[in-house]
């Protein structure tokens, strides 16, 4: 049974405490791989990692920061067919959706921040005398980010893209339940020369992994999407350490299904 690793300081490595949690093919309820029951160690361990790499990623040109996200998204590219298997066997859902949707967004994701780190303009506002007002945009810091199990690597992307792209280095948990496009992930980032502790990658449990992230002092802003239970002690720690937060809660995709609609296109329709 294969062993996914976390990703810390540019390496791969197993759990400090070699502890891991089976993870389970949901389509036939058998554990196929083993994931990393990581602890706080581990945390502390990545956002060293993370706060080592930050200057020199910061200070990175745009242009070569741009350069290395636009190769992780070649990268997804050309291993479309493997990881939309992965996020299929691993999350349950249709091979075609995760080969049409997830992993195209999860390339798109790194593409247009990649891109969109290169164009910025901002107003700039002169005030009575010799003061003048203008806005730029610096690197907070090491970002926390905690993605949830239902579009795995496209979410995962969508919270880690901006924050690299911005000049940020990241820790960044996936879900326990659907870790597998994440480690190919790791892969891909080795591949595409992502200066190591840049990015780090934590599996594990919420309660130890998510909890260590958020609390750590050193990580400066916490994007988490998930249960609103979660996102209420997330927002409970965070705010007394007066972090910056993002969080996605408790979303719903509800169908709105009319009398006048064909009841068989509306089924299959919502299922598809």
């Amino acid at each position: 049974m294969e062993k996914l690793q976390n990703y810390i300081g540019g390496k791969l490595q197993p759990p400090s405490l070699a502890n891991y949690i089976e993870n389970y093919n949901p389509s036939i309820g058998i554990a196929y791989s083993l994931i990393p029951d990581s602890d706080v160690s581990d945390v502390a361990h990545a956002i060293n990692a993370a706060r080592q790499a930050f200057p020199s990623w910061a200070l990175m040109p745009l242009g070569k920061r741009s350069s290395i996200l636009l190769k992780i998204a070649d990268l997804i590219d050309r291993d479309l067919d493997q990881l939309a298997l992965a996020e299929s066997v691993d999350q349950g859902k249709p091979l075609k959706l995760a080969k049409t949707v997830d992993i195209p967004r999860a390339s798109a994701n790194m593409r247009f921040y990649a891109t969109a780190a290169m164009h910025f303009a901002s107003e700039s506002h002169l005030m009575e005398g010799e003061a003048i007002n203008y806005t730029t945009r610096t690197p907070i810091g090491v970002a926390g980010c905690i993605s949830p199990w239902n579009l795995p690597l496209y979410l995962f992307t969508w919270k880690i893209a901006p924050a690299l792209a911005a000049g940020c280095t990241v820790v960044a948990k996936p879900s326990e339940l659907t870790p597998m496009t994440a480690f190919l992930f790791s892969k891909i980032c080795i591949e595409a020369g992502l200066p190591a502790g840049v990015l780090n990658i934590v599996h594990g449990l919420g309660h130890k992994v998510g909890q260590a992230i958020v609390e750590h002092p050193d990580v400066s802003v916490i994007s988490f999407t998930g249960g609103t239970v979660t996102g209420k002690t997330i927002a409970a720690t965070a705010a007394p350490m007066f972090k910056k937060l993002s969080l996605e809660l408790g979303g719903k995709n509800p169908n709105l299904i009319f009398a006048d609609c064909d009841f068989e296109i509306a089924v299959n329709t919502s299922l598809s």
